[in-house]
């Protein structure tokens, strides 16, 4: 039971997340830079944005309710992936420089190997009944591990802008920045390479919990026809979602090197 607690609580938040996307493309009628997984740029106009709305919202409703879910997973994680190999990467330059571009590229990919995990671990691929489900898992964590060192790290680079973000009430905002950005980059190594896998994703559902909750929550309140702000919100939320996914899918312990302790 201690395994499929997180993955089912971060399933379903996942699922709100991917529901909230599909809803925002379908009001919106166009992509919008923030909103995972499709770049602003993409071709597709009116029609692409409505595709891939009712895509996340159909998807989304099927995670929800447990129905068809596993094949649900593998078709976000691969609309994720197209979408940054085929469409965030024609950009090559800003991933690699700008701070913007990277972050939308590396959302959906992270996002995407989440979905890769869950596909691992539902009914019909689990880890405990296929090689299959083994593999996705493998993907999962290291995408996602990956990703979660590229933040840590972004959290470094841009400090100064961040700081700006830290909500006015929290005393000393560069030690918020700076400690998150260490905790970010710690716990996805721990992922990526599972030694301690679980707790460290545990810890990252923690912490994108607080910030749906602190940081995201008010500034949404207070900017309610922000669609910025609402991307944002639901982002941490997915990113919640995914973390518990990944707390559920590996061991508690992982694969600690040889004379070392569990």
């Amino acid at each position: 039971m201690g395994v499929i607690k997180p993955i089912g609580v971060g399933q379903l938040l996942f699922a709100i997340a991917m529901a909230v996307f599909g809803i925002q493309y379908l009001h919106y009628g166009k992509y919008v830079g923030g909103l995972p997984p499709v770049p602003p740029w993409a071709p597709g106009g009116a029609t692409g944005a409505y595709l891939v709305g009712v895509a996340l919202i159909v998807t989304a409703v099927s995670l929800a309710i447990r129905k068809k879910a596993q094949l649900s997973a593998l078709v976000i994680g691969g609309l994720f992936l197209f979408c940054v190999i085929f469409l965030h990467l024609q950009h090559f330059g800003e991933v690699v420089h700008d701070g913007i571009g990277r972050t939308r590229a590396f959302e959906p990919f992270a996002l995407a190997g989440a979905a890769f995990a869950l596909a691992g671990v539902l009914p019909g691929g689990g880890v405990a009944r296929s090689a299959d489900g083994g593999k996705l898992v493998l993907i999962g964590r290291l995408v996602l591990g990956v990703s979660m060192v590229i933040f840590g790290w972004q959290h470094f680079l841009y400090a100064t802008f961040l700081v700006t973000l830290v909500p006015a009430w929290f005393p000393a905002h560069a030690f918020w920045i700076y400690f998150t950005g260490t905790g970010m980059i710690v716990a996805g190594l721990a992922i990526a390479v599972n030694i301690l896998g679980s707790v460290a994703a545990a810890g990252l559902a923690l912490m994108f919990g607080l910030w749906v909750l602190v940081l995201h929550g008010p500034r949404v309140i207070a900017h309610p026809h922000n669609g910025d702000e609402w991307s944002s919100l639901f982002v941490a939320l997915a990113f919640c979602g995914a973390s518990l996914i990944l707390c559920g899918a590996l061991p508690a312990t992982g694969n600690w090197p040889k004379g070392v302790a569990a």
